[in-house]
């Protein structure tokens, strides 16, 4: 047995069906293009664009944050190109960790599968913190039960996580009418700030764009430090043209999710013309509205005193348009829920295709007969998010999303030339233009942009990654669909006895 052995495409294809390729049921086919737009607008506007513009303008770029977002964006399109690519040629749920399995082998693949539900698991708990927060200044609930500081339990945070779970397990179909909901709302804000802010905003507050570099604070040199500053032993700054690129490789958190479009190519009507419009659209969308909505902000009131928990609805109450921060509330409430709904369907979707390729219990990929649903799964995974949510103050983590989000990446692009070379015949409705030139581009600007997160994160991140090899070979490497297959075929055959 090899840990690189790779599952056949036809095999990839095979389990995709809609009786689910073994005999089982399979998921159910309910989605167009524009409900994977959805899906994709409802997971990456959120928490990036109501917090970390505020956060990262005031400690790290300055108006330049606006070119941190642009930066940010070019690198998750590069990566979103090379998506499409697969996910339109192998329609099938896991998005990365099944390209992987197909490309790199299969201890590559447990690594990104593993990575992937550790982004997706942080992202909707950090993100359920957040919509509990909101909710508490929107209504003045108690802090102590929904607030960041100062709560043992943070209610608000489980309370969502279970609602939203049930949402999903429901069904496919529910989950994309919520979630469209959402988007329109949060969209239709977001559009609205960008206009109305457009009237408030000084040309002074612009100027410097990038402010100069400047030492960093005390606590933020060693494990804090960005790793490019650690490995070339440079001074600890902020601020200046590292501040902006440091500050991108922060808000692609901002980004992390759209990949949750590409695991849903089994429950896709037209996959392999509709992935590609949902990806892309995605990230053009996306991005445009991050930008215009970071430039307004920093245009609205000077960048030192942009507020950190706030900082859209506290520029317009500082220009006494305090009528617009409600609205700017809402909006995030709207969009932190379809962030966490969209997390916990991504996270049952890779957990299933780990679960059917036998690297963890097989049982729990059981779909449901009535749903269409892998309900076990995605029931694991709901209180999963609820206890982390709940007891544990995840802001300090969220870093992990984005170097879960960025390494996925990087396998992603690496994936396109190596399927391209070992696998010239297969069809592919979109082609990564200039490859494979672009996928190499797109793969070096993630690992960059990996290297400008803190030590501190690499550690952590390393961490996760040393249980997950436990596990898998603990369980997976022996265990697992393709070993038990190998193992079959190197037994020896008995003659049969006559007479």
């Amino acid at each position: 047995m090899s840990v690189l052995r790779t599952k056949p495409i036809k095999d990839v294809m095979a389990q995709s069906r809609a009786d689910g390729g073994d005999g089982g049921p399979g998921l159910r086919r309910h989605l167009r293009a524009r409900d994977l737009t959805g899906f994709g607008i409802g997971i990456v506007i959120g928490t990036g664009i109501f917090t970390l513009t505020g956060i990262e303008a005031r400690d790290s770029a300055g108006p330049g944050v606006v070119i941190s977002f642009a930066v940010a964006g070019v690198v998750a399109l590069l990566a979103a190109l090379c998506y499409a690519e697969l996910a339109s040629s192998v329609p099938a749920a896991g998005s990365a960790y099944t390209y992987a399995y197909a490309t790199m082998g299969e201890i590559v693949a447990w690594i990104i599968g593993w990575d992937l539900l550790l982004e997706f698991a942080l992202g909707a708990a950090v993100v359920a913190r957040g919509w509990s927060g909101y909710l508490a200044e929107l209504l003045g609930l108690p802090t102590i039960w929904f607030g960041e500081e100062g709560s043992v339990v943070n209610l608000g945070a489980i309370g969502i996580v279970l609602l939203l779970g049930a949402v999903a397990i429901v069904g496919i179909r529910e989950s994309a009418r919520v979630t469209n909901l959402l988007v329109l709302v949060k969209v239709g804000i977001c559009v609205f700030i960008v206009a109305a802010g457009l009237f408030f905003v000084k040309a002074a507050n612009l100027t410097p764009f990038i402010p100069p570099a400047e030492p960093a604070g005390p606590g933020e040199g060693g494990i804090k430090q960005p790793v490019t500053q650690a490995l070339f032993g440079l001074e600890p700054s902020v601020f200046g043209f590292v501040g902006v690129l440091s500050a991108a490789a922060v808000v692609f958190f901002a980004y992390t999710g759209f990949e949750a479009v590409a695991n849903l190519g089994e429950e896709t009507r037209r996959p392999r013309r509709d992935l590609t419009l949902g990806l892309l659209g995605t990230l053009l969308i996306s991005t445009v509205l991050y930008i215009g909505v970071s430039l307004v902000m920093v245009g609205m009131v000077p960048y030192t005193e942009i507020d950190r928990g706030a900082p859209i609805a506290a520029a317009f109450d500082a220009v006494g348009a305090g009528w617009a921060g409600v609205l700017v509330s809402i909006a995030a409430v709207a969009g932190l829920t379809s962030v966490i709904l969209v997390d916990l369907v991504a996270m049952g979707r890779i957990g299933f295709a780990i679960s059917r390729d036998g690297l963890i219990p097989p049982a729990v990929a059981a779909i449901h007969p009535r749903w269409g649903t892998p309900y076990r799964i995605s029931a694991v995974m709901t209180v999963a998010v609820a206890l982390l949510a709940g007891f544990l103050p995840l802001s300090a983590l969220a870093d992990l999303v984005s170097i879960g989000a960025l390494c996925a990446f990087v396998i992603v692009s690496i994936a396109v030339p190596i399927l391209r070379r070992s696998r010239p015949e297969l069809d592919r409705p979109f082609r990564v233009p200039f490859s494979p030139v672009l996928p190499i581009v797109s793969a070096l600007a993630c690992l960059y942009l990996m290297l400008n997160l803190s030590v501190e994160t690499w550690l952590r991140f390393g961490a996760w990654m040393l249980l997950g090899l436990l596990i898998y070979f603990g369980y997976g490497y022996r265990r697992n669909r393709l070993a038990s297959r190998d193992a079959t075929a190197a037994e020896p055959r008995r003659p049969s006895r006559i007479g």
